[in-house]
């Protein structure tokens, strides 16, 4: 089932903002506007809530965050991956890998609305620019770009390493750097002409990436090397600059709200590191226990949300000492949670990545 209109409203009001939401080259902090404490003024009808897939249950528990009760819960498609926020944050995307489809939530009501087939999503992002949706296939070793407002394809990249699952853009959104966690590579892709400019061999299992807040290099969490930690990658050469051990199962990457740190969870090992992005070294380690995924940050920046994969909870930890807040039962095998609606001038897609 597809309806002829769903998922387009998602872009259609994106084209008369776009003009403002571009970024320079010459940007000092990409994610400067990130940094207000509260939600727009547009989200004013939108209640927070923390969108959590269940991937092996093929469901989607919805939280209440002042609360930390699950207010809601209902079924999606098989394997849920990720919950995905619009370019334009109207919309949230259910990324259904094994039903093939991309199950569409109305943020106000909370719930389902329609359902959109694509092959196989593992995971969505937006360019920048809000022109392209790109449906990462890990299982064809595939990005697929596609147009927001029809989903129709534009053209496909296939990645000639296994396991291609995330990403992130350059300050420009020109260009994209994507993990094949089971190939050991970091590819670079023109997003423009949709082509691979080059690849990095950086081994082990590389999963989430990030870019730097001035836009010089990406952070990569590989959870399979050297025990687990980032490596900082020179996007001009493609060359492996540093490589920062945090704890085993380094998996994902979160900025701090004054991007000044980088919130690193390490799955295996039950710990949060702190790097700050100033001296590229680790300045704090959490023991928090559970098996921390991926992460989301509260409007204000105090509180670290992510979902524990193998335990089967929601884990809260407070940003300002490293405590944990509370632990939320879910279902079974949470993955890429969603704090929303939240800050920022559009969303790169992801669980919540906001710029």
């Amino acid at each position: 089932m597809q309806p002829a209109n769903t998922g387009s409203s998602s872009a259609r009001g994106a084209k008369s903002s776009r003009a403002s939401s571009g970024q320079s080259k010459k940007e000092t902090n990409v994610y400067a506007a990130t940094a207000e404490a509260q939600v727009d003024k547009r989200f004013a009808s939108m209640p927070e809530r923390v969108y959590v897939p269940n991937v092996a249950d093929a469901t989607v528990d919805v939280i209440d965050p002042k609360t930390f009760k699950v207010v809601d819960h209902y079924a999606v498609g098989e394997m849920p991956h990720h919950v995905t926020p619009s370019w334009d944050m109207k919309e949230l995307y259910v990324d259904n890998e094994a039903s093939s489809s991309l199950t569409v939530v109305d943020p106000k009501s909370g719930k389902s609305t329609g359902i959109i087939t694509v092959p196989y999503p593992y995971n969505l992002y937006f360019t920048p620019d809000g022109e392209k949706a790109i449906v990462v296939v890990e299982r064809l070793q595939t990005l697929e770009f596609r147009d927001p407002h029809t989903w129709q394809l534009l053209g496909s990249v296939y990645i000639p390493s296994p396991g291609v699952d995330h990403m992130d853009f350059s300050a420009d959104g020109d260009y994209l750097l994507a993990s094949s966690e089971w190939g050991g590579v970091v590819t670079k892709v023109d997003t423009k002409v949709m082509k691979i400019t080059g690849q990095v061999e950086v081994g082990g299992e590389p999963v989430d990436v990030k870019l730097s807040p001035d836009g010089s290099v990406f952070y990569v969490a590989n959870q399979g090397r050297d025990f687990g930690g980032v490596h900082v990658i020179d996007p001009e050469t493609m060359r492996e600059t540093a490589f920062i051990p945090t704890g085993k199962g380094a998996h994902g990457l979160y900025p701090s709200k004054d991007a000044k740190s980088l919130y690193v969870a390490n799955r295996l090992d039950g710990s949060i590191s702190v790097i700050d992005l100033a001296t590229r070294k680790v300045s704090d380690t959490w023991e928090v226990g559970g098996s921390p995924d991926m992460f989301q940050l509260s409007p204000d920046g105090t509180q670290l949300w992510y979902a524990d994969r193998y335990n089967g909870t929601v884990s809260v930890v407070d940003t300002r000492n490293g405590e944990l807040i509370r632990r939320i039962p879910v279902g079974y095998y949470p993955h890429g949670i969603t704090y929303f609606p939240n800050v920022g001038r559009f969303s790169l897609g992801h669980n919540g990545v906001y710029r």
